[in-house]
């Protein structure tokens, strides 16, 4: 089947549902502060409207839930970890599209990425597929690219600006993981299918 870029939020956060291997570089353009790279898991579940968590972040932005098209529950964890990622550590997001095209509109956040309170972003789907996410925190603005190569291997670009220029520049490459009872049933269809 070929590649269909996702064109709508809600077909965003569907085709992101799943776990994540995330490899991050991040270039500091304050002298002082050295770069740095590294590795986590991205934990992303699509959340359809009505849910308790779209319900409580629109309730904490007086918003009325009736106009959220769904939304997406997601969860860092560091990469090795021995520990289950603890889900109270979501960030709930709330799409609330402009209209019935669903290419641009808001997200309604329980905690942003860079400053860890509510927060409200615009966003907008170009032709080409890539999603641009504008977020105006208290003392920061946060811009954030992303766009899909394959169904399982994506790409996120993001810039931090504080009021005296660009702080930081954050490059991701993102491929989906494999779960175990995924490949389980893989091995099962496979042994099926020669046997």
């Amino acid at each position: 089947m070929p590649f269909v870029a996702p064109k709508t939020m809600m077909e965003f956060f569907r085709k992101s549902t799943g776990v994540w291997f995330t490899q991050r570089t991040v270039h500091h353009f304050d002298r002082a502060a050295a770069d740095q790279s590294g590795e986590s898991k991205l934990f992303v579940q699509s959340v359809e409207p009505g849910d308790a968590a779209i319900q409580q972040v629109c309730e904490c932005q007086g918003l009325d839930p009736a106009i959220a098209a769904g939304g997406a529950s997601f969860l860092w964890q560091a990469h090795p970890s021995p520990s289950e990622p603890n889900p109270d550590q979501a960030a709930i997001l709330v799409d609330v599209p402009d209209d019935e095209t669903g290419r641009t509109g808001k997200l309604f956040r329980s905690q942003g990425y860079v400053e860890k309170i509510p927060v409200i972003s615009r966003y907008w789907f170009g032709q080409d597929g890539i999603l641009t996410i504008d977020t105006d925190y208290e003392q920061n603005q946060g811009q954030e690219r992303c766009w899909f190569i394959t169904d399982d291997f994506r790409v996120r670009v993001s810039t931090v600006r504080m009021m005296d220029g660009i702080y930081l520049m954050t490059y991701c490459s993102e491929r989906r993981c494999i779960l175990d009872a995924d490949l389980a049933a893989m091995v099962e269809f496979n042994q099926a299918r020669i046997g």
